[in-house]
């Protein structure tokens, strides 16, 4: 055995055994659903045309147009996967990442609510005039970059979090007009016929005629931009192209079957871990790969769907199953070489006076609370309410949101620090969204939990991810694109815990969906004190670390060369970063971006050194949640929008800003 086939065989046989294991599983799930429908015989003499009885109907015009729309949407969303990713040369991109899928949701709520004769003209034109609007603006965001793929990749992040919280806010306040939507907003197979089949695939055949046309060009994007530009190769408009072309597959798909996006991250992540280094094996490998994950989920589906309690979509599904399934691969996964962490990603320069910046940062915090203690709309009209019952209603929400505010700064810094890296916080690492399945699961199994109870399951959860974080990254040295990429498998399995609470139709929903959009309006005296008593609490408890956070950003070679126990020093933060997630999520919800916000402010404004980025970044995060608290009170009023839903638009806005200004 030469030594090219020894290094060679370890890469393979994972994938193989994945495969083969996932081609097993996919027989079994043929066999079981369809069992109850007289088996494989009874199948293909249904597959054109109904064989008799009632078996033989549902067959010809369910079960196989079922298993042909998840076929054709899993091949679609691996293909769209692989032109993002090849396009942005980044493993994170898929065809969610940009903002297609979320803009096509939240343009069929819209029509829904107000213009419903739109749904009847074509539902799928709708989707697809969001998700394209969504794409456009990404592109806007990116294009004086030359649609820099770090750029393009960050700008759908954000619109991603924009478009999410403005989906929020219309189901929170339509939940019973929007109920229809939230099955298929999870991703549904179900079919009456052949009409949907129909429909998606000549359009999928032409993207697919298009992508085998592309890949000689994008071929060149695996080199850098220089040498790509000196083949005369114009990148903005090749980038361009391929984009366009996974949005146009990606709308196709959602306008059919809704949000199902996790096939589109893991199938081409999968080939690239199977050693398929061309792009033509690459987009064969993920088009076969992504139909086969979609379809083989969608069968159990529906051999067990008598056993369940309630309605699964198939979409949440594929991602709760598809992120244990990513985050076990992530660790075989080939990225960017490996590197230390550089200073330069946690450093800016110093402001002269950060006493003094602090003071002014205090005073605005004091300044805003007072306007939002007696300043507000009533029926009158705008006025000062000085009357002590409103003045006992208003004064726990600002505290609360105050604490909450310091608490997910204060987080965010942490975890920056901790990981090198600028892009990291308790959101995009899925901290949160540990946190808020732990809190999910105990308000359906445990009937009236207490705060205690709630904080302790939140913790629980926020642990869990960490240690899972912790373990996949630690050989890699917190690698940004690995952690990043851990985040987004975590936040999925969120995503699909909450889609099924959601469309499951239980009464308790609407709870979970007023505590996920992080409102501040059920908070009472006691809590509110005890939130920013521990806020402040843990911000004063932190300064003492500010040594292990000047230096852990270093490097570990060096953070032990300065007598540092590096292990245990991430462990206890590791641990505080936890706690601090946990007590805020459970006051304003895991949607807040200010764990990502706070701290690059507090780094603008000059706090370099640790102690003085924590307590600036606390004294921000403070800030921004105050005054979230104010507006959403305001500008719907008498309806509000909950604190944590206006912070994640404050904080969308602000990021949109810069990155037109880069």
């Amino acid at each position: 055995m030469t030594a090219i086939e020894r290094h060679m065989r370890p890469a393979l046989t994972t994938p193989m055994v994945t495969g083969g294991l996932l081609l097993a599983v996919f027989l079994v799930g043929l066999v079981v659903s369809l069992t109850p429908l007289g088996g494989l015989a009874t199948a293909a003499q249904s597959l054109l045309a109904p064989a008799s009885g009632t078996a033989g109907l549902v067959l010809h015009y369910s079960w196989w147009p079922r298993l042909c729309m998840a076929l054709l949407a899993g091949g679609a969303l691996g293909l769209a996967g692989v032109l993002m990713q090849q396009v942005l040369r980044n493993p994170l991109a898929s065809p969610t990442t940009l903002g297609v899928a979320s803009g096509a949701n939240l343009a069929l709520m819209t029509a829904t609510l107000l213009a419903p004769g739109l749904l009847v003209a074509g539902r799928e034109w709708v989707a697809l005039g969001g998700g394209a609007i969504a794409m456009a603006l990404v592109f806007s965001l990116g294009w004086r970059r030359g649609l820099s793929p770090g750029v393009v990749v960050l700008g759908g992040l954000v619109v991603n979090l924009y478009v999410g919280a403005l989906a929020m806010v219309l189901l929170l306040f339509h939940q019973e007009e929007l109920k229809g939507l939230l099955v298929w907003g999870a991703g549904s197979l179900a079919q009456n016929g052949w009409d949907s089949v129909a429909y998606l695939a000549p359009r999928l055949a032409i993207a697919g005629f298009a992508a085998v046309w592309l890949i000689r060009p994008l071929a060149l994007l695996e080199l850098d931009d220089a040498s790509a530009k000196s083949l005369g190769v114009s990148l903005k408009w090749l980038r361009l192209g391929g984009l366009g072309l996974a949005v146009f597959i990606t709308g196709c798909v959602v306008s059919v079957v809704g949000i199902i996006g996790f096939i589109g991250l893991a199938a081409p992540n999968i080939m690239r871990l199977a050693g398929a280094r061309r792009l033509k094996a690459r987009l064969l490998g993920s088009v076969l790969l992504g139909a086969l994950l979609l379809a083989t989920t969608d069968l159990l589906l529906q051999g067990f769907s008598g056993k369940l309690p309630t309605l699964i979509p198939t979409g949440a599904t594929t991602a709760a199953l598809g992120a244990p399934l990513l985050l076990w691969l992530i660790p075989r996964l080939r990225l960017t070489a490996r590197r230390p962490p550089s200073a330069s990603r946690t450093e800016s320069h110093r402001h002269p006076m950060p006493g003094r910046l602090m003071l002014i940062l205090a005073i605005l915090i004091a300044g805003i609370a007072v306007v939002g203690l007696t300043l507000g709309q009533g029926v009158e009209g705008w006025g000062l309410a000085l009357d002590p019952a409103v003045l006992e209603w208003r004064w726990p929400r600002i505290l609360a949101a105050a604490g909450s505010g310091v608490l997910l700064a204060v987080a965010g810094t942490l975890i920056q620090r901790v990981t090198a890296n600028p892009m990291a916080s308790p959101e995009l690492l899925g901290i949160s969204g540990g946190a808020a399945i732990a809190l999910i699961i105990t308000l359906f199994l445990v009937q009236g939990p207490s705060n205690l109870m709630l904080v302790g399951a939140g913790t629980l959860g926020a642990l869990v991810t960490l240690g899972v974080l912790v373990a996949l990254n630690h050989a890699s040295g917190f690698q940004p694109e690995r952690l990043l990429l851990c985040g987004v498998a975590i936040t999925a399995l969120f995503d699909a815990v909450r889609s099924i609470v959601l469309a499951g139709g239980d009464p308790r929903g609407q709870q979970v969906v007023a505590w996920l959009s992080g409102s501040t309006y059920y908070v009472d005296p006691t809590s509110a004190l005890v939130v920013l008593a521990s806020a402040l609490l843990f911000a004063l408890a932190t300064q003492p670390l500010g040594r292990w956070l000047d230096i852990l950003p270093l490097g570990a070679a060096t953070a032990r060369a300065l007598g540092i126990r590096v292990e245990g020093a991430r462990f206890a933060l590791l641990a505080l970063v936890a706690l601090l997630t946990a007590g805020a999520t459970l006051i304003v919800g895991p949607l807040s971006f200010v764990g990502l916000l706070a701290p690059h402010m507090a780094r603008m404004l000059g706090f370099s050194r640790a102690r003085s980025h924590m307590a600036g970044a606390a004294l921000l995060g403070a800030l921004l949640m105050v005054t979230a608290d104010w507006l959403g009170r305001q500008l719907l009023f008498p309806e509000e929008i909950p604190a944590g839903l206006v912070a994640s638009l404050i904080g969308g806005s602000y990021f949109m800003w810069g990155l037109r200004k880069l």
